[in-house]
């Protein structure tokens, strides 16, 4: 039985989304990495194949892990509910986005509040994950693989990244430096991209974005706000003073 803090506690808040996955094989391999570590849940957006026979034999008596796999078509729909998502990747942004390697990214989530849910996001195989997915996260996770050599199988770097984690669970005994216990319910990433599409409707509105581009504005906002960890108060009075903004703009334009 888990208790609050415990290790086992902190790995089931753990949600592992594999993006768009193209060999069932690796879904299997995945799944063998996640047990070996004590993680249990597996979120797949929109495999090519699954369930599979393929994905089984890969998983060496994972099979658990698979029956209990849940796929859906989003992003949006595997992360909405949680507070805290890391995205994986190598790849330099145009917008640098909050950067961990994994020793810190698995800390960082140990040091949240039980109450905080948390997603770790693989893209495909052959691409990763695109910016617009990766701007749906909080951070981004790199590996420091050896730069004349870093491509990892999607296995091997879920195997990092689950190893990491259960290093950080076992790491001590609950009492994490840092640890928050606050006084609101943390924003959940739906909250949070509620919030985003609100600003950026209303930052037109205003005439503050430029329409054919609001991209490159947006997402150095959103990189901001995903430093924050707003809760869910604190969202709620953003989108007030959007909202405000909004009506002062239609009176303002009413007027014209």
């Amino acid at each position: 039985m888990s208790t609050p803090h415990s290790p086992d506690e902190f790995l089931d808040r753990v949600r592992v989304v594999l993006l768009h996955t193209t060999h069932p094989g690796n879904i299997g391999a995945a799944a063998r990495a996640m047990k070996t570590m004590g993680l249990r849940h597996l979120v797949l957006v929109k495999p090519k194949i699954f369930p599979s026979d393929i994905a089984v034999a890969r998983s060496s008596h994972a099979d658990d892990i698979l029956d209990a796999a849940v796929v859906v078509e989003t992003l949006d729909q595997a992360i909405g509910d949680c507070h805290f998502v890391v995205g994986t990747g190598d790849r330099t942004r145009t917008v640098p986005w909050p950067l961990f390697r994994p020793r810190e990214m698995a800390e960082h989530a140990r040091a949240l509040p039980s109450s905080q849910s948390i997603a770790v996001v693989f893209g495909r195989e052959d691409i990763g994950m695109t910016n617009d997915q990766m701007m749906q996260c909080n951070a981004q996770v790199q590996i420091p693989a050896n730069p004349d050599y870093s491509s990892l199988n999607l296995g091997s770097a879920v195997q990092v990244l689950a190893y990491e984690l259960r290093m950080a669970a076992l790491g001590d005994d609950g009492q994490t430096a840092g640890r928050r216990d606050w006084d609101e319910a943390p924003a959940t990433q739906a909250d949070f991209e509620r919030l985003v599409t609100h600003w950026q409707q209303s930052y037109l509105n205003a005439e503050f974005l430029d329409p054919n581009n609001p991209k490159a504005a947006m997402t150095r906002i959103s990189r901001l706000l995903a430093r924050a960890e707003l809760d869910q108060i604190e969202v709620n009075i953003l989108r007030g003073m959007l909202s405000t903004l909004d009506k002062w703009v239609a009176r303002a334009k009413a007027g014209d």
